[in-house]
């Protein structure tokens, strides 16, 4: 299939059985894998409801039965992981990664995208060795019997969770997200006027099953704060040491109206594709924000702070910000735009993307006469729980647009959100493809967001204002190799 990879025998060592699921009062927890290295012999404990109501009560053991057949028919056909050779003599050598990623950032901090062919054979589900990985350090080496999660702040009763208290003393919820860096398809950016950030690709977005403990139910086990008494923010605090040394962590923060929404779904999670968190992944515990961009979302977490500022995390201000387009990094810097709250970033945008025909794909074709369909595909995602409602393509430079089809493989929450990307697909005849001097895509969402026809740059992001966003990809078809009767196709 054109935009798959190619079809070869890939070992199948990687293909794990996901531990079925035991259900406790309407929540549902997933027992540790011993193969997997969980400690053994986790008492089950009372389980503290906290009136949590979580939409784990409207699951679909059919849904949930599917997900684990995506999993596991994506573990079995990855090749293993290895100690890459690329990683010795970094503080990163003790980690097994897989050898297909793309290195974006050099050898050394870990920052990459799978291909985007492999992304999208995979589907719905992103095997997690395949995941992408945006790192600003040194991994840090987590034990799980050690490890542990401070709540403190601005709440009645600051305390310390261990993991064997996030698994066994609290309800859990599992869904699938869609996680995606604010940098996607930066690239593009870059090649119209370079910005302070590095060349991401269309593959900084992947999708896998998170499970975890609801952040409210921490919360309230802790008591927070009203408003009144100052408790407006929820700071996140990592394990990881920022380059630069002065033993800078990362960390960001979230309002607390958010992480207090049921709706929204925010875990502090522990588990990925019903296993452990991969080191690069935030082993053993990081936020998983649904419907935010990534940066929000803290890995190797150790510390929630309730505060009345936002986070003073050097990247909750120096990153993850949209500012205007007239805006370089010197004026950002003189003028303190970094600081401005009204520019901040945390919802996704509305994004679409063409996948098939993959860069530099030849189309062949048999005849000249004879008319030959061709199958056009692509993902789109939008941001803050809102649906994607329908994605256009045009191929006469915007004067006719196609609606098409959209799978959307996730059901709504119990709230009616949305956190995971979609599919679409558009057969053409190969004729048609030889007429079109481009072919665009853009997307919709259920508040009517779409995307603009035109780039809009801006100092770090791919990213514009809250109505339009993000620009249309264009895949440009040349009329090379004719002679060949073969169909040439370039960005």
């Amino acid at each position: 299939m054109p935009g798959s990879i190619r079809k070869q025998k890939l070992n199948s060592h990687l293909e794990r059985g996901i531990p079925p699921l035991l259900r406790t009062s309407s929540y549902t927890f997933l027992p540790p894998s011993n193969h997997l290295s969980f400690p053994n012999n986790i008492p089950n404990t009372s389980i503290f409801l906290d009136k949590y109501s979580s939409s784990e009560d409207d699951d679909d053991d059919d849904e949930k039965n599917e997900y684990v057949q995506m999993i596991k028919k994506g573990n079995s056909e990855l090749e293993p992981s290895i100690h890459d050779t690329r990683d010795e003599g970094t503080a990163d050598n003790w980690i097994e990664r897989n050898f297909s990623l793309i290195r974006l950032t050099g050898k050394h901090p870990f920052n990459s995208e799978p291909p985007l062919a492999r992304l999208m054979h995979h589907g719905f589900i992103t095997p997690v060795p395949l995941h992408y990985v945006r790192n600003h350090g040194p991994v840090p080496k987590g034990s799980w019997g050690d490890w542990s999660v401070e709540v403190t702040g601005l709440v009645k009763r600051p305390m310390k969770f261990t993991m064997d208290q996030l698994v066994n003393e609290f309800p859990s919820r599992e869904l699938p997200v869609t996680l995606v860096c604010a940098g996607n398809r930066r690239k593009e950016q870059n090649m119209v006027k370079q910005t302070i950030g590095f060349n991401w690709g269309a593959a900084a977005v992947s999708t896998t099953l998170w499970r975890g403990v609801p952040l409210r139910a921490l919360l309230k086990r802790c008591g927070v704060y009203s408003k009144k008494k100052g408790a407006l923010n929820v700071c996140f605090e990592g394990a990881d040491m920022l380059p630069g040394g002065g033993g800078s962590k990362y960390g960001t923060s979230i309002k607390k109206e958010f992480a207090m929404d049921p709706s929204r779904d925010i875990i502090v999670a522990y588990m990925q594709n019903g296993e452990m968190l991969a080191p690069d992944h935030g082993f053993p515990v990081r936020m998983i924000i649904p419907g935010f961009i990534g940066g929000r979302m803290v890995k190797w977490l150790k510390r929630i702070v309730v505060t009345t500022q936002e986070s003073e995390s050097y990247y909750h201000y120096k990153d993850n910000r949209v500012l205007p387009p007239h805006v370089d990094a010197e004026l950002a810097n003189a003028e303190a735009w970094w600081y401005k709250p009204e520019y901040i970033i945390n919802e996704l945008n509305i994004n679409s993307i063409i996948t098939t025909p993959s860069h530099r794909e030849i189309l062949p074709i048999k005849t000249w006469t004879t008319r030959h369909p061709y199958m056009l595909r692509g993902y789109a995602y939008s941001g803050g729980g809102n649906k994607v409602t329908r994605v256009e393509v045009t191929m006469d430079g915007g004067e006719t647009w196609r609606v098409r089809t959209l799978d959307h493989s996730e059901k709504p929450t119990k709230y009616g959100k949305y956190w995971c990307w979609c599919f679409w697909s558009l057969e053409v005849e190969v004729l048609d493809l030889l007429s079109a001097k481009e072919i665009a895509v853009r997307a919709w969402d259920e508040t009517l967001n779409t995307q603009p026809e035109n780039l809009i740059w801006n100092v770090m992001v791919l990213k514009v204002d809250a109505n339009m966003v993000t620009q249309l990809l264009t895949v440009i078809i040349s009329e090379r190799h004719l002679s060949s009767q073969n169909l040439a196709q370039e960005f």
